[in-house]
């Protein structure tokens, strides 16, 4: 066993990646990785038992943030930039222990020279460190679900906004896994606040994008292709989104947004451009065939790059933030948060225009405030009967075999229910033609996975209209396919707002130790997913 990684659906075998991740990373990036996130801890450990206010210490915050965020799913390759990150995470821990006094333990102290002190060190400290079955998947959890409140959390920093208390749970949350004295109790109590904490995340990331590009509204997107060099922009981050349109306004380079960029497309704030033109392509995973017929450069805001197999494409492919891979262009904010993303532009100018594979639009910009402007009508179906039942199905795509079930189910729903969704996994059924209920129609995207807060949101204003006690009570199934960490701390919020009885997919976590399982079972009746047939059955007389 080179490394053990286990944080994705697509463990290797249903138990982890032992030799090579699934996802593409190496050996040496997911044990640098492991590295990473043990100096996060020892960081939190100087911040907790140093009782340091989150409010003095800025830079480390976000270092923090920054660096859970790059140990995300698909998000950082670059065994380089990760080796780096390491350095300045402990740089920033040793000058925050030199000003406080406190009794540390090795995370906490730790050093490491060359990359095989690195290498070496990481072979100690990493997931299977802890023996403890139990205890090391309730911390697991609770390090994934930070991973996905981190990335919330950088996005929000980056348009101005912040919640201190955000970054003081990090730390409490990150120190209490190094603390063996924990029980398995403590640990599922602290899970129940990681998603309390992740509640807070998405709605201050809601705050910052809505307060700064205005509340996404219905809009039809163009899937196809007009006859410009452009610009291929994936991710999640909007201010990446605006700086490039900003920059490339008169310059005659269309952008185009793929996967999980989609929903930028909903935002007023951006309709101004010109240029804009809609969405190019499907989920994540489908790049290595899409980013070949775009033709154009690709800039990776976040998460999720595939390792590109050709030469050609990796020469166009740009990554900026918590992004990287080897051999591709990155691009750094200056001491404004500016970006200059100028050597994209003039690359897109020399190359050809993108290869249209589809035509037509498609309908999104289904978030809270859209939906609750609608909410008269809504309440108005559901009380005729128009609409017997709502599905939400939200979370990621993924190239298993298994996730065509997320297609067959949406195409044998009833007629009369409607699907809620947000993340990539809207992909499985976005273009099939689900028709409308008087108007309504059948498939509500509201946006980013980071926008299943709005999932919530109408979830519980629905309770109140309704004039009901329990939000379970509504006539609402989850059936939500997981892939990544940012899942995982949506899945958690659910938990802490009482939802109950999600069915997950296409596979339950590998890091979910026999008995943590039988504890969410049995305490918030989740369940994985059968056939299509059995499991409309079961939903629709739940």
């Amino acid at each position: 066993m080179s490394m053990f990684c286990y944080q994705c659906q697509e463990a290797a075998k249903g138990t982890g990646c032992t030799v090579m991740g699934v996802c593409g990373k190496n050996e040496t990036v997911a044990n640098l990785e492991d590295l990473l996130i043990y100096a996060c801890k020892g960081v939190a450990e100087v911040v907790t038992k140093g009782k340091i206010a989150t409010e003095t210490i800025p830079a480390v915050n976000y270092e923090v943030i920054n660096s859970l965020f790059m140990t995300i799913t698909n998000a950082n390759f670059d065994d380089a930039a990760i080796e780096k990150q390491i350095m300045k995470v402990l740089g920033l821990r040793d000058e925050l222990a030199a000003t406080v006094s406190a009794s540390w333990g090795d995370a906490a102290t730790f050093q490491v020279g060359a990359r095989e002190d690195m290498l070496a060190k990481a072979a100690v400290v990493g997931v299977l460190s802890t023996d403890n079955e139990d205890v090391r998947s309730l911390r697991e959890l609770i390090i994934y679900g930070l991973k996905g409140m981190a990335a919330y959390t950088e996005h929000a920093y980056n348009l101005g906004k912040e919640n201190q208390a955000i970054y003081a749970f990090i730390y409490e949350a990150l120190a209490a896994s190094l603390d063996d004295s924990l029980t398995a109790d403590q640990l599922v109590a602290l899970t129940l606040k990681t998603g309390e904490l992740g509640v807070a995340a998405m709605a201050l990331l809601d705050e910052a994008n809505t307060s700064k590009y205005g509340n996404p509204e219905i809009t039809e997107v163009n899937i196809g292709v007009r006859g410009n060099p452009a610009i291929l922009i994936s991710g999640h981050d909007l201010k990446d989104m605006e700086q490039l349109l900003e920059q490339t306004q008169g310059s005659g380079v269309d952008v185009y947004t793929h996967s999980e960029m989609l929903p930028a497309n909903y935002y007023p704030a951006f309709k101004k451009y010109e240029n804009f033109v809609g969405n190019y392509g499907n989920a994540w995973w489908k790049q290595l065939e899409e980013f070949a017929t775009f033709n154009g450069p690709i800039l990776f805001t976040t998460n999720c790059i595939v390792p590109p197999k050709k030469e050609e494409i990796r020469q166009r492919i740009f990554t900026t933030g918590a992004a990287g891979f080897p051999g591709c262009t990155h691009i750094v904010a200056d001491a404004n948060g500016k970006k200059d993303f100028s050597a994209i532009i003039e690359m897109a100018k020399k190359l050809p225009a993108p290869t249209e594979i589809e035509t037509g639009k498609i309908v999104g910009g289904f978030a809270h405030a859209q939906v609750l402007a609608l909410a008269d009508k809504v309440v108005d179906a559901v009380k005729s009967g128009a609409i017997k039942k709502f599905f939400v199905m939200a979370g990621c795509d993924g190239r298993m075999k298994s996730r065509e079930y997320y297609t067959d189910f949406a195409a044998a729903l009833p007629k009369d229910t409607v699907i809620l969704t947000a993340g990539c996994a809207k992909y499985r059924y976005n273009k099939l033609q689900l028709g409308d209920i008087g108007g309504i129609p059948r498939v509500l995207d509201a946006g980013q996975c980071n926008d299943s807060y709005s999932l919530a949101v109408i979830a519980l204003k629905l309770k109140e209209v309704f004039g009901l006690d329990d939000v379970n009570e509504l006539p609402i199934a989850y059936n939500i396919a997981w892939y990544e960490q940012k899942a995982v701390i949506v899945l958690l919020a659910l938990l802490f707002l009482g939802v109950k009885n999600i069915h997950l997919g296409p596979t339950l976590p590998a890091f979910l130790s026999p008995n943590v399982a039988k504890v969410l079972v049995e305490t918030f009746g989740i369940a994985g997913i059968g056939t299509v047939e059995d499991d409309i059955q079961l939903f629709m007389n739940a």
